[in-house]
């Protein structure tokens, strides 16, 4: 079932270009406008500012928790009725050290609170979080897709496979435009939106 959208399609395919289309853009102008150095980091309250910015043109729900129950093969995202508790326990996670930081970043992946968008939405927020704590972000394009999958698939158990993709692709050009672009490029190909290259819209 296609979701319920702004731009009245019915085609998931139809669907999945223009978000991916309109939601790049608007990744580039969060970037290039500045509004990004005003995220709340390091809480829901921000990834949701993330959210809301990206997907807003695209679904009612954007930057609002969900309010269904989500699964992705055999795993079950945080249930509904847990999922603000889930949250908040979050948002008080610390964030001081890498470890740290990644499990957070875990947990906000288990907690999976939008709709749709949620991985794209927590990569800008992880890489936000390396940014202001450690003056470090995740040059995305060292991460290979399959490693990083199989890694998320299995960091509920045991997260030591993603700590080691992301210690090694961790650079400390935080500022550099081009890795932000290629970033975004990299993280809509992990979930299967490869069509427009990020250099080329508006």
């Amino acid at each position: 079932m296609v979701l319920e959208n702004k731009l009245n399609i019915t085609d998931q395919l139809e669907l999945n270009r223009s978000e991916e289309r309109i939601s790049k853009e608007k990744a580039k102008k969060l970037f290039d406008s500045g509004k990004i150095n005003q995220i709340k980091v390091g809480t829901f309250a921000g990834l949701k500012q993330i959210h809301k910015y990206l997907f807003e043109d695209i679904y009612d729900f954007a930057g609002k928790m969900r309010d269904v129950n989500l699964s992705k093969g055999n795993f079950r995202f945080a249930p509904i009725m847990y999922l603000e508790q889930a949250l908040k326990h979050i948002d008080k996670m610390p964030q001081s050290t890498f470890d740290e930081i990644v499990e957070k970043y875990v947990e906000m992946n288990i907690a999976h609170p939008f709709r749709e968008g949620n991985g794209r939405a927590t990569r800008i927020w992880l890489d936000l979080i390396f940014k202001k704590e450690l003056r470090k972000v995740v040059d995305w394009n060292k991460v290979d897709k399959a490693d990083y999958l199989s890694a998320m698939e299995r960091s509920p158990v045991k997260d030591i496979e993603l700590k080691h993709l992301l210690q090694n692709a961790l650079t400390d050009k935080i500022n550099e435009r081009e890795v932000f672009m290629k970033g975004i490029d990299v993280s809509y190909f992990y979930e299967g939106y490869d069509e427009y290259d990020i250099h080329k819209l508006l």
